[in-house]
């Protein structure tokens, strides 16, 4: 279908947009690029680069219903007026993920998805994948796009980190292995508030799977375990937990990971792990079984889950001032990535949380706040759901305007061996441009004490 579809109209000309473009443009396609907002320089000069039609700050809604498909960038919701109107007249609406699909050719994928520990996965994926000198690039939700990817010549093997709005456009898309980190309440806002649209969001990364293929999932995970009686997963079903499993997949005994797939045997003490924490042992079982599934010897995969650097913004210790350890978590914008980043602490703990709302509730974060919590600090515009929730058990909240006055607060409130943890359990745009920006300027300020 896509071959013969001539006119390409992409909305969205962020990394996503100008992936799609680029490859439609190497395809001998007709592209137009329609972005409602202004147009980042560097992209635009790409564009300009390859003679590429573009419009920013509004959308010719003529032209763009010329178009043969019409290929969303992730950010933009079906309840955009453009994507009504488009998908009134019939025309498809499908993803960068879904367009770049087509072009994959024999590359194997893999595909992972979840509220919390998708990136990590896909980094560690991507590292084991390097280590045993397979041809492999990290592309999707982390990076660069799947379709740029593809545009500059396809790798033999893809970790692909994937957005439940990116999964919303997918058509045809079948990844060999995908993996389903886990789900909490997150992005509720592009759902209608409903959990059950964002669980089946989440399992459409299954839905075109074969009995070929493999659906990798988190055994202890509720959401997961009562939405698979729902789902028709034809893929075979390998569990990972932190308990010790009996049949296929992976688990935990005593201070071990241990993985049985096909009668064959993997095991590692978790204490040699590069990155500690019960979620990213979980994170490690995922990334480990889908490379022993793609013939990674046992000695690379001990080895390269030894020597692995975690994701930025996720757990990054900054700087130990005076004898204050800060950690930045500012990837952490829902509740449960906090609550994985709370329990991780091993010392008392200044919070500091907030940010633009998605729906929160932050009661399950409560044993954990009187338990390592010491004192919150606010970093957003409306912290109103955060003092109404903690303020009857915590007895110093602080609100702040900006990541330099949060830092110097949260220094004042901690003691010599305590912690300073940005997890902020929100996304970012209301003071940031991005959780990466958020982050960047809380360890500038850390890096300014």
């Amino acid at each position: 279908m896509y071959d013969k579809a001539k006119n390409i109209v992409i909305l969205g000309a962020g990394e996503s947009g100008l992936g799609a473009a680029l490859l439609a443009y190497a395809k001998g396609k007709n592209v137009f690029v329609s972005d409602y907002g202004s147009i980042p320089e560097k992209y635009k000069k790409e564009l300009e680069k390859h003679g590429l039609a573009y419009e920013e700050n509004g959308h010719d809604i003529d032209r763009i219903l010329q178009a043969d498909i019409i290929v969303k960038s992730p950010g933009i919701p079906d309840k955009a007026p453009v994507i009504k109107e488009v998908k009134k007249r019939g025309i498809p609406v499908i993803s960068e993920i879904e367009y770049a699909y087509r072009y994959a050719g024999s590359s194997v994928l893999t595909g992972i998805t979840g509220a919390n520990g998708k990136t990590t996965v896909t980094m560690m994926l991507h590292h084991i994948l390097r280590t045993a000198g397979k041809n492999s690039v990290m592309a999707g939700n982390i990076g660069y796009s799947f379709a740029r990817s593809l545009y500059e010549g396809a790798a033999d093997y893809y970790a692909l980190e994937l957005s439940s709005f990116q999964l919303d456009g997918i058509r045809t898309f079948r990844p060999h292995i995908a993996i389903l980190t886990n789900i909490t309440p997150d992005h509720l806002d592009r759902y209608d508030y409903q959990m059950s649209k964002y669980v089946d969001s989440k399992f459409r990364i299954s839905m075109n799977q074969t009995p070929e293929d493999y659906f990798i999932y988190d055994a202890d995970d509720a959401e997961i375990s009562a939405a698979l009686k729902d789902h028709d997963i034809k893929a075979r079903k390998l569990p990972f937990s932190y308990r010790a499993l009996t049949g296929e997949g992976a688990g935990v005994e005593g201070d071990e990971i241990h993985i049985n797939i096909d009668q064959k045997t993997i095991s590692m003490s978790i204490d040699t792990l590069a990155v500690q924490g019960k979620h990213n042992v979980k994170n490690s079982m995922a990334a480990m079984m889908a490379a022993h599934l793609l013939e990674v010897r046992r000695k690379t995969l001990r080895e390269s889950m030894r020597n692995f650097e975690g994701a930025p913004h996720r757990l990054e210790k900054v700087l130990k001032v005076r004898g204050v350890q800060f950690i930045n978590d500012s990837k952490a914008t829902n509740v449960n990535a906090t609550y994985y980043a709370l329990d991780s602490m091993r010392a008392p703990t200044v919070w500091v949380v907030g940010g633009v709302d998605k729906g929160n509730d932050y009661t399950s974060l409560m044993p954990l706040v009187r338990e390592k919590v010491k004192a919150i600090v606010c970093l957003g515009v409306d912290n109103e759901k955060i003092l109404e929730t903690f303020s009857k058990v915590m007895p110093v909240i602080v609100e702040t305007k900006g990541a330099e006055e949060a830092v110097k607060v949260a220094y004042k409130l901690a003691d010599p061996g305590d912690n300073v943890l940005l997890s902020p359990a929100c996304a970012s745009f209301d003071l940031f441009r991005n959780y990466e920006d958020r982050g960047d300027q809380f360890k500038q300020a850390v890096l300014r004490l």
